[in-house]
C-alpha cells in the first residue's frame, strides 16, 4: 500500500508528489493522459510561448522609435508551431524524467471507489480497458479543470473555440471577437492585435480584469483602446453563431444590439472542475457548483482524501495548485510549523501587454475590512522610470497599506503594514516577488523603503512606492 495516491498529473498532482516523495513518502501517481496538465500542454506555457512571439512583434512595430528600420513580413505558421511545441516538449521531458524517478507511474483514468473495510481506494481504467485498483493511506484528487461555456453556445472547435482550440492557430484572425475580459481573454488579445487581428473584447461586468484593482483595470482598457482593441464591457451575449467560415456574435450594449462579425470568436468565460465521473459525487465532497469542498488544509470530509489546485474552489492559477500541493504533502508527511496556504498571499499575473500583477488586499478590499480612515494608497508612476521611459510602455505600482504607528518620516514610520500591492507595466509579473515578500511578512513602508533598488531598473519604481508611503517621496510629488 503506497502513502499517498495522488489522481492527476497536472501541476498541483506532481507537486504534492514530489514533496511527497522528498519528505519519504511512498507515492502513486494516476495519469490518462500526458503529466504536466493543461498548463503545460494547453494553458500556461504555450500561451506564454505565443505571447513572448507577439511581445517581439511589439518591439518590431516601435523599432523606427529605436532607429531600427525593421519591416514585418508575416508570421510563419510553422516556425510558430515549432517554436510552441519546442518550449512544450522541453519542460515535459525533464517532467517525465522527475515523474518516473520519484512516484510509481498508473497511466489511466483514475475513479474514487470505497474498497474493503471502507477505506477510499482508485480504480484506474487503462487505454486497453483493464482495471487496476491502487491503495493508498491518503487519496489526493488532482484532476485540474476544463474550459467553460455559456449556455446555448455550440464550441465547433474552428469558428467557435476556447483557449484549448484557439492556442494551436498557425494564422492571426483577420477579426477576432474574445467573450470574456479575464486573464484567458486578455492574453488573447494581447496575442493577435500585434499580428494584425481586429480585435473586440467583450465582458459583462462592468469592467475589464474584474478581480484585479479597479485602478489596474482602468489602466488596462486605456492602453487596449490606445492599440486599437475594442473593448466593450457591461455586454450580454444574447447568441452566439457560426456561418460558414465565420461567426457572428450578437451582443447588447448598454441597451443597443450590436451584430459582431468575426473569424475567430474565443470563448473565455472561465473554467470548471474535471469532477465528473470521479467518484467524488458519490462520497458526498462535491460543493453546489461542482468543485471539491475542502478545509483550507485540503481535506474533505472522508478520512484519507484531499484535494488541490483548479477542483478546489480556490485561485485557478498554477502556482496556487503548487503551493496547495506543498501544504497537503507536509500535512500528511506531518511536517512540524506546516502551514495551509493563505491565498490572500499568493501572487496573481495576467501575461497581457502591459502585464498585469497583483498581490493582497485591492483598495477597495482594504478599505472595506479596516475603514477608510484605516487605509493609504501610494503610487509610483512608470512614466518617470528610466527603463519603462525605454520599453515605451506607461505603467505604474500601486502599495495599499494601513495606517497608524509612528509618524511619517520618522524611523519606523510611515503607517502600518502592506496588505496589497498592484502593478501594471512591462514585467509586471516578475516584479510581483518583492511585494509578495512585502505583504506576506507584513512590512511596513519604512523597513521597505530602506532597501536599495537597482538604477536605472523597473523595480525601483516599488522602492519609491514605498519611499512614498513612508512619507518620504523621492521623485514623485
Amino acid at each position: 500500500m503506497h502513502d499517498i495516491v495522488v489522481v492527476g498529473g497536472g501541476p498541483g498532482g506532481y507537486a504534492t508528489a514530489f514533496r511527497a516523495a522528498a519528505r519519504g513518502l511512498d507515492v502513486a501517481l494516476v495519469e490518462a493522459d500526458k503529466v504536466g496538465g493543461t498548463c503545460l500542454h494547453r494553458g500556461c506555457i504555450p500561451s506564454k510561448a505565443v505571447l513572448h512571439v507577439a511581445e517581439v512583434l511589439e518591439e518590431v512595430h516601435r523599432a523606427d522609435v529605436m532607429g531600427l528600420r525593421v519591416t514585418y513580413d508575416g508570421l510563419d505558421g510553422d516556425a510558430l508551431s515549432g517554436f510552441r511545441e519546442g518550449v512544450i516538449t522541453r519542460m515535459f521531458k525533464g517532467l517525465d524524467f522527475l515523474v518516473s524517478k520519484r512516484t510509481t507511474r498508473h497511466h489511466g483514468r483514475g475513479r474514487l471507489v470505497t474498497g474493503d473495510g471502507g477505506r477510499v481506494e482508485v480504480e484506474v481504467t487503462g487505454e486497453d480497458g483493464e482495471i487496476t485498483r491502487v491503495q493508498g493511506r491518503h487519496v489526493v484528487i488532482a484532476t485540474g479543470s476544463y474550459a467553460r461555456s455559456l449556455p446555448g453556445v455550440e464550441i465547433d472547435g474552428e469558428v467557435v473555440q476556447t483557449s484549448d482550440q484557439a492556442l494551436w492557430f498557425t494564422e492571426a484572425p483577420r477579426r477576432a471577437v474574445i467573450i470574456g475580459a479575464g486573464a484567458i481573454g486578455m492574453e488573447f488579445a494581447s496575442m493577435w492585435r500585434p499580428m494584425g487581428s481586429e480585435v473586440t473584447v467583450v465582458e459583462a461586468l462592468e469592467r475589464v480584469l474584474p478581480l484585479e484593482d479597479v485602478d489596474c483595470s482602468a489602466a488596462v482598457a486605456k492602453a487596449y483602446g490606445q492599440r486599437g482593441i475594442e473593448v466593450l464591457t457591461s455586454a450580454r451575449v444574447q447568441s452566439v453563431e457560426r456561418d460558414g467560415d465565420s461567426g457572428r456574435v450578437v451582443v447588447e450594449v448598454q441597451g443597443e444590439v450590436r451584430t459582431l462579425e468575426a473569424d475567430r470568436v474565443l470563448v473565455a468565460t472561465g473554467r470548471g472542475p474535471n469532477t465528473a465521473d470521479l467518484g467524488a459525487d458519490e462520497l458526498g465532497i462535491l460543493d453546489e457548483r461542482g468543485f471539491v469542498a475542502t478545509d483550507d488544509w485540503g481535506a474533505t470530509k472522508v478520512d484519507g482524501v484531499w484535494a488541490v489546485g483548479d477542483v478546489r474552489p480556490t485561485l485557478a492559477l498554477a502556482h496556487a495548485a503548487f503551493a496547495e500541493g506543498f501544504a497537503v504533502a507536509d500535512r500528511i508527511a506531518d511536517v512540524d510549523g506546516a502551514q495551509p496556504v493563505d491565498h490572500t498571499q499568493t501572487p496573481r499575473v495576467t501575461y497581457c501587454h502591459p502585464e498585469v500583477a497583483s498581490v493582497g488586499l485591492t483598495e477597495a478590499q482594504a478599505r472595506e475590512r479596516f475603514g477608510d480612515d484605516a487605509v493609504a494608497v501610494e503610487t509610483s508612476s512608470l512614466r518617470h522610470n528610466a527603463k519603462g521611459i525605454l520599453t515605451g510602455t506607461e505603467g505604474f505600482v500601486k502599495v495599499v497599506h494601513r495606517t497608524g504607528g509612528a509618524p511619517t518620516g520618522a524611523p519606523g514610520g510611515g503607517g502600518g503594514p502592506v496588505v496589497g500591492v498592484h502593478i501594471v507595466g512591462p514585467h509586471a509579473t516578475d516584479l510581483i516577488a518583492e511585494a509578495t515578500l512585502a505583504t506576506t511578512w507584513e512590512a511596513v513602508p519604512s523597513e521597505l523603503a530602506a532597501i536599495t533598488h537597482a538604477h536605472p531598473s523597473l523595480y525601483e519604481a516599488m522602492g519609491e512606492a514605498f519611499q512614498s508611503a513612508a512619507g518620504l517621496p523621492f521623485h514623485g510629488a
